[in-house]
């Protein structure tokens, strides 16, 4: 069986197709037939040595978190069938502390996300696969656990509702278009920030009420400013734009942090924070009964996600790459089996 694994970290080059064996399905297990598998930042962080789980001791690493594909094999006390189209939601967690129990289950204090999706076939907690309707693709659904998800779990901590303005700065990236796209849904008013006038340009078709073209951050914070208050910031980059969310964002409201892409290091001015009342609030990925009510509002024609490009599984470092450039708009999905 063919997967695309990091042999070596540092950038794009590191990515080569190899053989690995067969997976087979253990008890609660179900074998996946991979049809797509989106690329996150998250997989790039890896590649690029940037994150804890993997080193060159752990290579070769197999990433992928984001797997919707067939079954083609059910272990016993699988919940699924063999032949069933799915989409796997990634979350690991323990099963028995204050918050699986409780929930959020995201909040799990064993949280992990399941890594292994760029390959032919997988092995997976049969528990945690989603029955796909016929009317969902593969590659639609690929794009839904990560991005889509982190997306819509971050506008649900915000309380957004319809008729909010929020923030995103960065929108053109995979959270920032879903975040966008979401909040069309939810019938929420956008102001979208990216450097690439050509981006904006298919970001306001997506649904963006306003956008500015800058990466500045005094300058976004004066073109937000002119829009109006802004209920909730909705940040994937955090560094610096910690501090302009918080500037643009009205007394009371809230900014929901996910990543670092603009640096793991925020200072902000905590005057105008705490007597403004406002809130900064952390979040990761989300929860499986919200990734199945992400599949229902692309099954019920709601939601569309964008696709970028897609790839063979001998092209993954290619789109690696393009990823790592950021000329890229919308999800890039590896399609193993085609």
């Amino acid at each position: 069986m063919r997967v695309a694994a990091f042999t070596e970290l540092g950038g794009p080059e590191g990515v080569e197709t190899i053989e690995r064996d067969e997976p087979e399905a253990g008890d609660g297990e179900a074998v996946v037939e991979v049809r797509a598998c989106s690329v996150n930042r998250h997989d790039l962080w890896i590649l690029e040595n940037e994150s804890p789980l993997v080193n060159e001791s752990t290579l070769p690493f197999v990433s992928g978190l984001d797997v919707a594909g067939v079954v083609r094999e059910a272990g016993d006390a699988a919940s699924v069938s063999e032949g069933d189209r799915v989409v796997l939601c990634p979350n690991q967690t323990c099963g028995e502390c204050e918050f699986c129990r409780e929930g959020p289950e995201n909040l799990c204090r064993s949280f992990m996300l399941y890594h292994g999706g760029f390959a032919e076939r997988v092995a997976v907690d049969s528990s945690r696969l989603i029955e796909l309707p016929e009317s969902v693709g593969f590659v639609d659904a690929a794009t839904l656990p990560t991005a889509y998800l982190t997306a819509w779990h971050m506008l649900r901590k915000a309380d957004v509702s319809a008729g909010d303005l929020v923030f995103v700065p960065g929108a053109t990236g995979g959270v920032g278009v879903a975040t966008v796209q979401l909040c069309d849904v939810i019938g929420a008013r956008t102001v979208g920030t990216s450097t690439s006038a050509e981006k904006l340009e298919r970001l306001a078709a997506l649904g963006c009420d306003h956008t500015v073209e800058s990466g500045n951050v005094d300058e976004i914070v004066g073109e937000v400013r002119a829009v109006g208050p802004v209920d909730a910031a909705i940040n994937h980059l955090a560094g610096e734009f910690t501090q302009a969310a918080l500037d643009v964002t009205k007394r009371g409201g809230t900014q929901v942090i996910c990543g670092r892409t603009a640096g793991a290091t925020s200072k902000f001015f905590a005057p105008n924070f705490f007597l403004s009342q406002k809130e900064i609030v952390g979040s990761t990925m989300g929860t499986q009964p919200e990734l199945e009510k992400l599949v229902r509002l692309v099954a019920d024609g709601r939601l569309e996600p964008v696709v970028g490009a897609t790839y063979g599984l001998d092209e993954t470092r290619d789109a690696f790459a393009d990823m790592d450039s950021r000329d890229a708009f919308g999800k890039l999905v590896v399609e193993p089996n085609n």
